[in-house]
């Protein structure tokens, strides 16, 4: 979804009539509502505590969402990755140095990731329950921090635009 974002995003976006700017700013602002659900929800149960059975919501009403992209690939990330694919060097040379750094970027995030799930058991039950929720808060304040960034670099690219125009004249 990263490198589909980073090598197309652009061009699809251009085909719709959507600026990188009014991407920014609503992928911005969801991250901020995602990191603010975090922030303000109620503490969560354990692992050893949830349930291991889907909830009562059937399983066709979230197939929309590819099943990594709510987890892994949010609407920030792809905001970022739109943004950097949108302004491509020029040159050959430049280009493919350019989209080969993208595709190892997204690698070595993939690889992260993994990792992550794949010890997220052992490291949840290190942290226990008050660690859990203090890890949890942190990083949705951090998660906030980094969806207002994203929104304000599009409104201030926004307010540019609307401003020049009316200085040059």
């Amino acid at each position: 979804m990263l490198v589909a974002s980073i090598l197309i995003g652009a061009y699809v976006l251009d085909f719709f009539g959507v600026s990188i700017p009014a991407v920014q700013v609503a992928g911005g602002f969801i991250v901020c509502a995602i990191a603010w659900s975090l922030l303000t929800s109620p503490s969560t149960p354990a692992v050893s505590e949830r349930p291991t059975t889907a909830g009562a919501e059937p399983l066709s009403t979230r197939a929309f969402y590819p099943i990594t992209m709510p987890l892994t690939v949010g609407p920030g990330s792809m905001s970022v990755a739109m943004t950097l694919g949108a302004n491509p060097p020029k040159g050959i040379r430049s280009l493919v140095t350019t989209a080969l750094a993208h595709v190892v970027g997204v690698l070595a995030v993939a690889v992260l990731i993994y990792l992550c799930y794949r010890y997220a058991d052992r490291i949840l039950r290190k942290l226990g329950t008050t660690g859990t929720n203090v890890l949890i808060r942190l990083t949705a304040f951090i998660l906030f921090c980094i969806g207002v960034q994203i929104m304000w670099n599009g409104l201030h690219t926004l307010i540019e635009s609307v401003l020049k125009p009316a200085a040059t004249g």
